[in-house]
């Protein structure tokens, strides 16, 4: 059975938690020459994760939410629970007007639904927001040790557009969680 992707009304679902946590078994490793008169080598090598990387809710003080305030003209997308409850899968997209992208702010999926193109039909829907507003790229984050999720926007078309090696803390590298940014190009 195809489950039904709805729109997820802001009034009802501004504020609403989404749990963030990731557990890998490997990671892109952040090799740097640093940058100089000569200029400067960057390469991203998948390595096994040993140990193995868990992350989970607890560590952010700061929750992941549907439609934050500083999200430009959010719109959110999502399947329920059959009480209608429960947000087993979703993405949020907003623009960036000033550069004409869209950008994927979210994009979840319980464990138990994984694996069954949600992914795909939820990004979809991404992509036609896009085309249908002329946007000229997507944009979205995700870290160095998510390489399934990593794996997943690579398959969608997306591409590397940018990282930050010390976004969420000024250890990224050495926890081997580094901001991606991927692009996907109209």
């Amino acid at each position: 059975m195809e489950r039904e992707i709805v729109l997820l009304p802001k009034e009802k679902w501004k504020d609403y938690i989404l749990p963030i946590g990731t557990v890998s078994d490997t990671y892109y490793d952040m090799e740097i020459v640093p940058l100089d008169s000569e200029g400067c080598t960057v390469r991203l090598v998948k390595k096994p994760a040993v140990p193995r990387i868990v992350h989970t809710p607890d560590e952010w003080d700061y929750p992941d939410k549907l439609y934050q305030e500083y999200r430009e003209n959010a719109e959110a997308y999502g399947v329920l629970s059959e009480d209608g409850s429960r947000l087993l899968a979703c993405i949020e997209i907003c623009t960036e007007e000033w550069s004409n992208r869209l950008i994927v702010s979210e994009l979840r999926i319980t464990a138990e639904l994984r694996g069954q193109g949600l992914g795909k039909r939820l990004m979809d829907i991404a992509k036609k927001r896009a085309k249908e507003q002329g946007r000229r790229a997507i944009i979205l984050e995700t870290q160095s040790c998510n390489t399934n999720a990593i794996g997943f926007y690579l398959h969608q078309g997306f591409e590397l557009v940018g990282f930050d090696t010390c976004c969420y803390t000024n250890d990224d590298i050495n926890r081997r969680e580094v901001r991606i940014n991927l692009g996907y190009i109209m």
